[in-house]
């Protein structure tokens, strides 16, 4: 019996058989870098421990270095008795069972138990075996999804450990052939799926392919055939790529950067987004990989060495612009990938920033208008590829996907477009009547084009749709598709900020990250200690660990739309202030200036506003709680009506259920 997913894979009684050095020979064939001597003696060390512990007791299946590629990273051992399946850790030479295991581990068993479709009905005990600790106490505690509690052995003590998870042993074993050969559909994070593919993942690896969701390969292969016929009958090409919130959009695109750098290197193909968090997080997510990757091998590199390479894959669109400003020559680039294209500036906005930042009072362009001229310098082919979201503008001057089109439409007629047939139908990417007609007249629709299903939220698909009904007031259908997602993806309300809180912190496990997030216009929850204008540090905020004050898990730090737009935790406090509330069946806006309220009447700023609360509340990939504040008539700036309508909306209305 043998595994694709694993280096060696045996049944116990065969693996005792094995020669010590057939065990390590395959282990080492299988490694894809230069086998190093810790890595070498520390297999060494753990298939002699693993002999020695199943000496008198040979059943079961035994799995060495099983792939978990959304974290790109592998589970040092799996084995499986009866119905047991035990993911194992181990720390040659530790005295000590550290936190950082621990969470190690139970992140490689919650990948199994919500990915691996083989696994996700069965019982899964994490064990960490620190070989020279002291024996320690353990206790059976079952989760509600059959995922338990850490156990704990040391090289003496395996055989006992494995015995004692056993008690928990039902009728019915696990047929290995198919779990070894069962389906992995996992959802990364953008962080995850970032590092998975710089590592040399490839999107199959690390995205669905199911059924339910139009597979991220489909419209790989889509922009992979345009860029190619664009290459090949010497054409300029751009192609808009849609989806809902979360549907992978960002992982399209990056998949496209890694794949064409790796194939060709002269097209220079590069990630470009607007959203600076965004990039500041997977650059510096890259750059502590790298540092990581390169320690462990045995290799010194500074972390501004490791940077340099990883900021030449991923980097920020206004310094694209500022280089085209600089010189009249093509850009190196060949392929560009714009993230968020909805977000680039208008004519207004550009102007505005060139006079006051550049010394240029003269600038007539919109941002799509001069990027698509930028690429246009070449003289041959090239691909610019726009990724969409929409109804996700939230800052002053986002001219959104209109304005790419009417570039396109008034400056740019021998270009090739490709767009999905969503463009067209859906009213958040395209109003312009005029601008769908010329789309349709002189753009080719590619339904691969379009990402449909949210994976972000890879417990309920339907949150982006149950998001949009709540924030348009359409209650039935809102209501209906909660009773469909409560089960799956736990939403809950509370006006006890200690108790949201707590209850993410209950949520969670292993490393899932949690964390506070609300609207930037949210002014007045400062009064309760949420204040939404101290800033934060992105990057600490999204990767550092639990022991840091700067993490988003110390829930003091508060994150906003503008911070973690194309990111994600797994489980959010959402914070409601008083600058959107619900009113007489209607959303009453609001922006705080000096020291009232004042009435939100322009339209454009009033979706903005509605936007932000649209990302806040599609940032948690398991779940959130809402929470409203009471509010206090003694204070005129938070007046209960600002926050019981709102609170009644959600859970009177919606059925939302509050925390007990």
């Amino acid at each position: 019996m043998t595994s694709s997913r694993s280096y060696y894979s045996n049944k116990i009684e065969e693996f005792l058989k094995d020669e010590e050095s057939y065990i390590l020979g395959e282990l080492a064939r299988n490694h894809s870098h230069d086998l190093e001597n810790l890595q070498r003696n520390a297999w060494i060390s753990q298939i002699l421990i693993l002999k020695k512990c199943f000496a008198d007791s040979q059943e079961g299946y035994i799995f060495f270095e099983f792939a978990i590629p959304r974290m790109g990273k592998r589970v040092d051992n799996i084995v499986i008795i009866g119905d047991i399946i035990f993911v194992i850790e181990f720390k040659v030479g530790d005295t000590r069972h550290e936190k950082y295991t621990i969470d190690q581990v139970v992140d490689y068993s919650l990948d199994l138990k919500n990915f691996h479709q083989g696994s996700h009905d069965q019982k899964i005990i994490p064990v960490v075996v620190s070989t020279n600790s002291v024996e320690r106490e353990n206790h059976i505690k079952e989760d509600k999804d059959s995922l338990y509690e850490t156990i704990f052995a040391n090289e003496n003590n395996l055989l006992s450990v494995f015995n004692f998870g056993l008690q928990e042993r039902g009728a019915i074993d696990i047929d290995i052939n198919q779990w070894s050969n069962s389906v992995y559909k996992p959802t990364p994070t953008i962080i995850e799926a970032a590092r998975a593919l710089y590592m040399g993942h490839n999107v199959q690896e690390i995205s669905r392919s199911d059924s339910g969701a139009i597979n991220l390969t489909k419209t790989t292969d889509c922009l992979n055939d345009i860029i190619d016929n664009s290459k090949r009958n010497e054409r300029k090409s751009i192609c808009f790529v849609t989806g809902v919130p979360g549907a992978g959009k960002t992982l399209a695109g990056l998949n496209i950067a890694n794949t064409r750098m790796k194939i060709v290197d002269d097209e220079n193909a590069v990630f470009l987004s607007g959203n600076a968090p965004l990039v500041e997080v997977l650059r510096e997510a890259l750059t502590r990989d790298k540092v990581a990757t390169e320690k462990e091998r045995g290799n010194a590199i500074t972390k501004k060495d490791a940077a340099r390479k990883t900021h030449s894959f991923i980097q920020n669109i206004h310094h694209f612009r500022d280089e085209g400003l600089e010189s009249d020559k093509p850009p190196a680039e060949k392929v560009v990938i714009f993230d968020e294209a909805q977000r680039a500036w208008t004519e207004k906005q550009v102007s505005a920033f060139m006079k006051k930042k550049k010394g240029v009072s003269d600038f007539s362009y919109s941002e799509p208008h001069f990027l698509i001229d930028v690429m246009n310098r070449h003289n041959g082919w090239c691909s610019v590829i726009c990724l969409v979201g929409g109804g996700q503008e939230i800052n002053t001057g986002e001219a959104g996907l209109e304005e790419w089109v009417r570039s396109l439409k008034d400056h740019f007629l021998d270009w090739d477009v490709y767009f999905s047939d969503l463009v067209i139908s859906d009213s958040n990417y395209l109003e312009d009547s005029e601008i769908k007609d010329w789309l349709v007249n002189n753009g080719e629709q590619k339904k691969e084009l379009h990402l449909g299903v949210s994976v972000r939220s890879f417990r309920s698909e339907k949150l982006s749709s149950f998001i949009h009904e709540l924030l348009d007031l359409n209650t039935n259908t809102a209501k209906e598709t909660y009773q469909i997602l409560k089960n799956d993806y736990p939403i809950r309300i509370t006006r006890d900020y200690d108790q949201a809180k707590q209850w993410v912190k209950d949520q969670a496990r292993g490393s899932e990250r949690y964390g506070v997030i609300a609207s930037s216009n949210a002014r007045r929850l400062k009064a309760i200690g949420i204040n939404v204008k101290n800033g934060i540090g992105v990057s600490n905020w999204f990767l550092d660990s639990k022991e840091d004050v700067r993490s988003s898990y110390y829930l003091e730090d508060i994150a906003t739309e503008f911070d973690v737009q194309g990111l994600e935790l797994d489980w959010t406090i959402v914070c409601w202030g008083a600058d959107l509330f619900y009113s007489n069946e209607e959303w009453k806006y609001q922006t705080f200036k000096g020291t009232k309220w004042q009435n939100i009447n322009q339209e454009m700023k009033r979706r903005y506003l509605l936007n932000a609360y649209r990302v806040l509340l599609t940032r948690a990939r398991q779940g959130m709680v809402v929470f409203i504040p009471e509010g206090s008539d003694e204070d005129p700036t938070r007046v209960k009506e600002f926050y019981d309508g709102t609170y009644n909306y959600l859970t009177k209305e919606l059925g939302i259920q509050g925390l007990v």
